[in-house]
């Protein structure tokens, strides 16, 4: 029997490590997260800025675009668009970013397109978090729903992937990824939007088709994250949080599905009213 075909003894020692990690660090950052939430107002603005300054860090590590002046160009106007929208100025907000856009656009010399998309990638979930938590009402309903849907087909295609196997999602950008994992998150996003709806938070049916397309949605932007890591060859964006590297892989599938909830809700409550339109049907 050949080193490869060897039982993988030090493999399921890694992975009972990781997944020990992966478990505190949720118990630690889950209910500091969702106490944030709770609060609203400039703690959450404030978190959700760090947040998105950092994962900016992150995608310029990841796509080897890191000289100071362009890592600032990003920094500094996500933390003005922080501001701004913590004070209800979501115009400024813009402007600081499209700022950033035109300063990066002319400081970078390379990967200056990976450079720019990183910035809008992180506005955009600065603005997605700070929008469907804005509504003094059901912002918080809201913003827990998505939160949640996001955790739930996380650790759902997490245990489905490992405990089931089967199939490969799409080898070529995430090796480890199953069919039986996406099914398995994707029937837990269920279970929590039929938890909201019988809890009063909205009609069955809608709630049922925003949890599925959150879950859908969320799975997309994890399997982007990877589609960029490999692009340039990285494992893991840092190793900022044990067990699951770094935000920008923490947080990945929170990006996409926090913007789509936010463009539902404005398209349904306008720009104070977001956590409202997404939740009340």
């Amino acid at each position: 029997m050949t080193p490869q075909q060897a039982p993988p003894a030090g493999n399921d020692v890694r992975d009972s490590r990781n997944l020990m990690l992966r478990i505190l660090a949720g118990a630690v950052l889950a209910p500091l997260t969702i106490a944030a939430a709770y609060f609203g107002g400039w703690l959450w603005a404030a978190l959700a800025t760090l947040a998105t300054m950092g994962m900016y860090a992150e995608w310029l590590l990841v796509v080897q675009a890191t000289r100071p002046r362009i890592v600032a160009a990003g920094i500094a106007p996500l933390a003005v668009a922080g501001i701004a929208l913590a004070i209800g100025f979501s115009g400024k907000a813009l402007l600081a970013i499209a700022a950033g856009l035109i300063a990066i656009a002319l400081l970078a010399r390379i990967n200056r397109g990976w450079a720019l998309a990183g910035l809008i990638y992180a506005a955009a979930a600065l603005f997605g978090a700070v929008l469907v938590r804005a509504d003094p009402q059901s912002g918080f309903i809201a913003l827990l729903f998505v939160l949640l849907v996001v955790w739930v087909t996380d650790i759902g295609g997490y245990f489905a992937g490992r405990g089931i196997g089967g199939p490969k999602l799409w080898v070529r950008v995430s090796p480890k990824k199953t069919w039986a994992g996406a099914i398995g998150g994707f029937a837990g996003s269920l279970a929590v939007a039929a938890g909201f709806a019988a809890s009063g938070f909205g009609r069955m049916l809608p709630l049922l088709l925003l949890g599925a397309v959150l879950s859908i949605v969320s799975q997309c932007g994890d399997l982007f994250e990877s589609a960029v890591k490999r692009r340039f060859g990285v494992k893991d964006s840092s190793n900022v949080i044990p067990g699951h590297g770094g935000l920008l892989d923490r947080l990945d599938g929170f990006v996409a599905a926090i913007v789509m909830a936010a463009v539902i809700g404005v398209m349904r409550g306008g720009l104070d009213g977001a956590g409202r339109g997404l939740l009340m049907w």
